[in-house]
């Protein structure tokens, strides 16, 4: 994969799937720039941090460079209550994180992405719980519900200049996902719902992702990709 002097903006980089994307995509010689709440301990030399919360009124992804190749939006959340329980407040927020931010960041690194001669990339983040009905998921599945219909919209509207990709995973070792993996009966558990019996990592989801945003899936495109160990296809 050929990631030399482009330009990838990832949202959500602080730590997780975002933080592993932005090294090694930084490993693989690309300039990247990351707009996060809190800035990453573990920031490749040379990364441009941006501070800003995506549901802010005032969210600004800073000063971007004037060509982007890629933009990967990361941000979500793992709220899961009862249907009864969820208040519209709630619903609000799921949507405002997962899907209006989204919304916001494209449109505002859309001028940068067009200038990339064809290259430039969107990849966005949904959940198996989409495809698959889980239990107590009402809130998280509508919000990325709604955003893999935005990304398959905008995969019709910027094509060819621009693709556009999801990755649907299942659960994943990140620190947002840490009071579902609190214990090692939970982590055993969860890794048991799986056909291949253990819980995604995020460098399961970085290898989806730089291979998405490579000119190697350069004939890919509107596509939701389930990196999820089996969870949404079979049993």
């Amino acid at each position: 994969m050929k990631f030399k002097q482009k330009n990838y903006l990832i949202v959500g980089a602080s730590s997780g799937i975002g933080r592993e994307i932005a090294r090694q995509l930084s490993i693989e010689g690309a300039s990247v720039w990351t707009v996060s709440r809190h800035p990453s301990p573990d920031a490749a030399p040379g990364e441009t941090w941006t501070e800003s919360d995506v549901t802010a009124a005032d969210f600004s992804l800073g000063e971007l460079p004037e060509v982007l190749h890629g933009l990967v939006y990361c941000p979500g959340s793992i709220n899961l209550k009862p249907f009864h329980r969820i208040s519209a407040e709630d619903f609000r927020k799921e949507l405002e994180i997962n899907t209006v931010g989204a919304f916001r960041a494209i449109q505002m690194a859309l001028p940068a992405l067009k200038k990339g001669n064809g290259l430039a990339s969107v990849l966005l983040f949904s959940t198996v719980a989409v495809q698959t009905g889980m239990p107590f998921h009402a809130g998280i599945a509508a919000a990325k519900g709604a955003l893999e219909g935005l990304s398959r919209a905008l995969a019709a509207e910027l094509a060819p200049g621009i693709r556009v990709n999801c990755i649907a995973p299942s659960l994943t070792d990140t620190p947002l996902a840490a009071g579902l993996l609190s214990s090692d009966e939970k982590r055993q558990n969860a890794a048991n719902r799986h056909p291949l019996r253990r819980i995604g990592s995020t460098e399961d989801m970085a290898a989806a992702a730089l291979f998405l945003l490579s000119d190697q899936a350069g004939f890919i495109t509107g596509q939701v990709l389930h990196v999820d160990g089996g969870m949404g296809a079979i049993k």
